[in-house]
């Protein structure tokens, strides 16, 4: 086949004009299937042809928005008015320091600090962001852990957006950075004497598989402390919160091994709670003389258990709270007098305070309808005092100090939004959509009073589905200026998450995948149904795997959605997952299912967006990505824009921007988000023919 030339950007003075890619077909056979893919040329970063093209779409995209100019900065002036840019975090006790972040304005970066003794001391500060990202594109924070007696600061820093960290160790008492520089490394524990270090280091495919036991100082080699062979697992270290033992996890999809090691004793022998069976998960927490270990072995929601320090094998297991059907145990907090219970029950996040002393246990009262909890900074072990934090679709975000004993809840701090605005003028509830085969779907939704349920509506319906997470329902200041210009947003709750317990991921996962598509489609006809919006005004959004959801219903129902925004989105399912040499690729075969098995090949192949693009008309397209992100690689959506501009038939808009420069989230900077969502709410508005 004749290969066609990159099609020069077209010149300011001209209608812009789209590059077209060339194609250079590759064929593959699986399973007796004849795959022919006319842009895997695209995968080759190296190719100064990749970056030409994928400069020529960001010069097209650059072009077509270049009149929204005005408006783009508008928006950004009008979402930055609202933020405190000079901030201060709500600082939590770890030893004898009390830390905090702080922002100033006009950095893009945080500033790490801590004072010691008191809230009144000296400022210390820990690390610098904004110093340390001087002079790169992108930067990011890895690891951010304190040796126990506060000497030591252990941090990782990535500055190109691949997720490739770089651990350093910085002495707190004279600020100088020691000389260990620990390439790729991963998840970091210290030891309680406070210059042994246990880290984990990533492979070539970015799977940690190592183990190493690091002495500050030494240059000596580090001993291997354990190798995960298995590729499907991945390992992690972390310590108690009673701070006694350090834990290494390796953990696949599906099931988890937890080994131990006194923190005191860092040269001692590793044990293991409980070897590994195929779909058991669980994991565990240390207190006095017993482990709490949270497990599915006997319910897919699961159950907790407690084991004596001594002798925690499986036989020794004693339940404390059973498995439960409709209630998700989705974690554990424990500190000496009390634990806290996080659950999941009818979709909403619990947390529920039980007294070892009394065993008494009681429930955190919660306000709205919809709504996000998590715990905060819990570094106090001896605490009576749980730290949680609190936001919904109307409340911004909240944290709060609830005391265990007295049953009272603190309010400490609510994230300022400035401009005046009025929780009162704003509406949110949450709804149910029946899908194809009768399972009810959440859906969590939020606008302006005043609404007028006759379609004239924008809305804009997100949706993500996938690995068990439960899609948070949050509060953002940014989002106000969608909802002050009359759009309704909503959150589908579709299987393949986890906002139902295990049983809702493992229905939208797998051979069960389609689920999640056909919930979301389920989720936009209900909300149309109802009058929310109209099919000329229902936009769509997503991001990576979520960029898969919106990638798969645009094929589906094209003429269902005005607009979708598709961010790192996952597309190009079945080349991903027949290439182990990925990052993610073979621990993701226990979510996505694995190609090279053919049933699953065939399944797969009925949904994967970049496979079934075909001549139809589709809705108006952003499609934005990032050259150096490590999850989702560029080429996906580099690729699914190219197959939709040579198939499709309609003269809407399609357009693909890259950041260059960053990683899986986008830009790193908060000025530099900013500006990308005003870029984002451009599009969908003008591309909704709505005024400034």
């Amino acid at each position: 086949m004749e290969a066609d030339t990159l099609a020069e950007p077209a010149p300011e003075t001209a209608s812009p004009r789209p590059p077209v890619a060339r194609k250079a077909p590759r064929v593959d056979v699986v399973h007796g299937d004849r795959r022919v893919d006319d842009y895997s040329w695209l995968r080759d970063k190296s190719d100064p042809e990749v970056a030409a093209y994928l400069r020529a779409e960001n010069a097209y995209v650059d072009a077509v928005m270049k009149p929204t100019g005005p408006f783009q900065e508008a928006l950004y002036r009008e979402m930055l008015a609202r933020i405190q840019e000079t901030d201060l975090s709500v600082p939590y006790r770890e030893g004898g320091y009390f830390y905090y972040t702080r922002t100033e304005e006009g950095k893009q970066y945080p500033i790490l600090a801590r004072r010691e003794g008191s809230r009144q001391a000296p400022e210390e500060v820990t690390l610098d962001l904004n110093a340390l990202a001087e002079g790169h594109g992108f930067f990011s924070l890895g690891a951010y852990v304190v040796s126990d007696d506060g000497r030591l600061l252990a941090y990782s820093t990535d500055v190109t957006g691949f997720r490739e960290y770089t651990l350093q160790v910085k002495d707190l008492a004279t600020g100088e950075i020691l000389s260990e520089r620990i390439e790729r490394a991963g998840s970091v524990a210290w030891a309680s004497d406070g210059r042994t270090l246990f880290y984990t280091i990533e492979d070539p495919a970015k799977r940690p598989h190592r183990l190493y036991r690091h002495r500050v100082g030494s240059d000596a080699a580090d001993p291997l402390v354990y190798e995960e062979e298995d590729e499907l697992f991945r390992v992690f270290a972390g310590r108690s919160h009673s701070r006694e033992y350090v834990f290494l996890v390796a953990a696949s999809h599906t099931t988890t091994e937890v080994r131990y090691l006194r923190s005191a004793q860092p040269d001692g022998v590793w044990k293991t709670i409980a070897p590994r069976e195929h779909e058991h998960e669980y994991d565990v927490e240390h207190h006095a003389d017993r482990f709490f270990i949270r497990t599915n072995d006997r319910g897919r929601n699961f159950r907790l258990v407690w084991a004596p320090v001594a002798d925690p094998r499986r036989e020794n297991w004693r339940e404390v709270v059973p498995h439960r059907a409709d209630v998700m145990l989705e974690g554990l907090e424990v500190f000496r007098d009390h634990y806290v219970r996080l659950e999941r029950e009818q979709g909403l996040p619990r947390m529920r305070v039980t007294d070892l002393r009394r065993e008494t246990t009681h429930d955190i009262a919660f306000p709205e309808p919809a709504y996000s909890a998590f715990p905060g900074a819990n570094a106090e072990f001896d605490s009576r005092v749980f730290r949680y934090t609190y936001e919904s679709l109307v409340t911004p975000h909240s944290v709060f100090d609830y005391d265990m004993e007295t049953r009272q809840a603190t309010l400490l701090k609510e994230q300022p939004v400035l401009g005046g605005y009025d929780r009162s003028q704003y509406h949110s509830e949450r709804l149910l959509a029946e899908a194809p085969d009768g399972v009810k779907v959440p859906v969590s939704i939020v606008y302006r009073k005043g609404l007028k349920s006759d379609g004239s509506h924008p809305l804009l319906l997100y949706g993500y589905g996938a690995y068990g997470f439960p899609l948070p329902v949050g509060f953002s200041s940014n989002r106000l200026s969608l909802l002050d210009r009359g759009f309704v947003f909503a959150m589908a709750h579709v299987r393949g998450g986890g906002d139902l317990g295990k049983q809702w991921h493992d229905e939208g996962r797998m051979t069960k995948k389609r689920n999640t598509f056909t919930d979301f489609i389920a989720v936009a006809e209900h909300l149309l149904g109802q009058g929310y919006s109209a099919p000329g005004r229902l936009v769509i959004e997503g991001g990576s795997a979520g960029g898969l959801l919106v990638g798969a219903v645009a094929n589906m129902r094209p003429e269902l959605f005005k607009v979708v925004v598709s961010k790192v989105p996952f597309v190009d399912v079945i080349n991903t997952m027949l290439d182990a040499s990925l990052p993610l690729t073979a621990g993701e075969w226990e979510e996505w299912g694995d190609p090279r098995v053919k049933d699953q090949y065939e399944y797969m192949k009925t949904y994967c967006p970049y496979t079934n693009v075909e001549p139809k008309a589709y809705p108006i397209m952003l499609v934005k990505t990032s050259f150096n992100d490590s999850q989702v690689m560029y080429w996906e959506p580099a690729k699914y824009v190219a197959r939709l501009r040579a198939l499709k038939t309609d003269d809407n808009l399609l357009a693909l921007k890259t950041n260059l420069e960053a990683g899986h989230g986008g830009a790193s900077g908060r000025y530099d988000y900013l500006r990308e969502v005003a870029f984002d709410y451009a599009f969908i508005l003008t591309q909704l023919g709505m005024p400034a």
